[in-house]
């Protein structure tokens, strides 16, 4: 599989114009000056950018690579892509206090989501990085972070999306979705990689000018567990939201105790996925 750079330099100006619909027109044309990097082979693209930033890379320095030999997922699983997916990374400089690095996550998701369905494809969130297409996983977020003295100043945020790629029973990929539509919207890699990467940018510029809170409403619209019944440490609890600093919200609903919220970090409870 090529990718032909031209190609996606067109793409991304038919992007930006469309976006701009989408979300406010500041936010996609005043959002990071983005430039694209494409590799053939890299062990994964976000080890690449951050050896990128370290030389002067700036934000907005996006790397693509056709295939990872290494690339990384949740749970420090290892992220599969063979030839065929998307594979993405975006420098950004947030400078924002080290416990909301989540939002980070959360802004780029809600960014990408929104971007997609605006073509026509109805992707969801699942906590706390997913995308989702009718329950089956179509891609991931990893997000990547350097502190100084609280604060992070630097991050990477990586896209792994499954495009025309073979993926597990769990999973799904896009050519398959857009081929049940008589005219799909996306019609090449490079389409695609113009929209996720002006949806992430869209999505971080709406966050530095709202803030999260303004963001989370719609970003909970997307969310595929809300309302789902759950148990921690054999304590069952009902799904009502996700907070400022990315943590999932669970209302105990137990009859022998009063009401809580317990509140749960990325990372320390999986939502799993029905093969």
């Amino acid at each position: 599989m090529r990718f032909e750079q031209q190609r996606f330099e067109l793409a991304l100006q038919q992007v930006q114009q469309h976006l701009s619909t989408v979300f406010q027109p500041a936010y996609v044309f005043n959002s990071l000056p983005l430039s694209l990097q494409v590799f053939e082979t890299l062990a994964s693209t976000n080890q690449m950018l951050w050896e990128l930033m370290s030389q002067g890379a700036i934000a907005g320095t996006a790397v693509l690579a056709l295939q990872q030999e290494a690339g990384r997922g949740q749970w420090g699983r290892q992220w599969q892509s063979p030839p065929g997916g998307l594979y993405l990374s975006v420098a950004l400089n947030p400078n924002l206090p080290v416990e909301n690095s989540a939002q980070l996550t959360l802004c780029s998701a809600w960014g990408i989501a929104t971007a997609l369905r605006s073509y026509g494809v109805l992707v969801q969130l699942k906590w706390p990085n997913d995308l989702v297409i009718n329950g089956r996983k179509l891609g991931g977020v990893l997000t990547e972070t350097r502190i100084h003295q609280g604060q992070v100043t630097k991050a990477v945020v990586g896209v792994g999306i499954n495009w025309a790629n073979p993926v597990p029973e769990t999973g799904i990929n896009l050519q398959t979705v857009l081929g049940e539509q008589a005219h799909p919207a996306i019609a090449s890699l490079e389409m695609l990689s113009a929209i996720v990467l002006q949806g992430i940018a869209s999505g971080y510029t709406a966050w530095q000018q709202e803030g999260i809170e303004n963001l989370l409403p719609s970003y909970l619209s997307l969310l595929t567990s809300l309302g789902r019944s759950v148990a921690v440490d054999d304590i069952q609890g009902t799904i009502v939201g996700v907070s400022p600093q990315g943590e999932l919200q669970i209302c105990t609903d137990s009859a022998a105790l009063p009401s809580r919220e317990i509140l749960l970090k990325p990372g320390t409870i999986s939502l799993g996925y029905d093969a």
